[in-house]
């Protein structure tokens, strides 16, 4: 890491039913991202957390979830997963959390005007 360094390095905390999922999401651990990502913060500058359950869905996201992602960290956040509407974005950069929006776009369901209004 010391090579690399830590600065460059975002990890993904990937979760659906409250765990953490690999190899494609299709296994899941026994860990939640609550419960490993203080122990994974000194080995990046921020996590990228999907919530899975409501990845493509276009049904929103879990706000609850991503609050207590925040709590337990001081390091960024980008959320992904179920991001539908500028509300959602709204209230993530409330919770200093960057939002990645996919399917709400692909869709026409989020316009990039609307997107250029908030940061604007």
């Amino acid at each position: 890491m010391d090579a690399i360094g830590r600065e460059r390095i975002v990890l993904a905390l990937d979760s659906k039913d409250g765990r953490i999922v690999v190899k494609g999401w299709q296994e899941a651990t026994h860990f939640t991202a609550e419960e490993v990502i203080h122990q994974l913060a000194p080995y990046c500058s921020g996590f990228l957390c999907t919530y899975v359950d409501k990845e493509g869905m276009m049904q929103g996201t879990d706000l609850d979830w991503f609050r207590r992602l925040r709590a337990a960290t001081d390091l960024e956040i980008t959320a992904a997963g179920g991001i539908t509407t500028v509300d959602d974005i709204r209230a993530l950069a409330a919770m200093d959390i960057h939002a990645a929006v996919g399917m709400a776009i692909y869709t026409g369901r989020l316009a990039l005007n609307d997107l250029s209004a908030i940061v604007g």
